[in-house]
């Protein structure tokens, strides 16, 4: 198994600007075979994180990247959003009293 510090300093060296999810996920695979998409996304977070900072054109790209795929399925580029709240319906007898002040 590797560590999540190893993926993090493979994928600095690898990520550039405009990289797709897709991209690295498939660059930081081929360095690290054994490595799950799992990891892969925690290695993104540590690099941004606990590491030092290497380039700041691709920090934007790897938060991109951690953020969509820490909740996308395998294979899927989703980017989940959240649902707006909906209003209550009001019962017919709520409707027909008069409202309390």
């Amino acid at each position: 198994m590797t560590s999540i510090e190893g993926i993090a300093a493979t994928m600095r060296s690898i990520v550039t600007p405009g990289m797709k999810p897709k991209e690295i996920r498939s660059a930081i695979r081929e360095k690290h075979p054994e490595a799950s998409k799992k990891d892969i996304v925690r290695a993104a977070f540590y690099a941004l994180t606990e590491a030092p900072v290497a380039g700041t054109e691709a920090l934007a790209d790897l938060h991109h990247f951690a953020l969509t795929e820490r909740g996308a399925d395998e294979g899927a580029d989703v980017i989940l959003k959240a649902s707006k709240r909906k209003r209550k319906k009001r019962s017919a007898d709520a409707l027909e009293r008069p409202a309390k002040h």
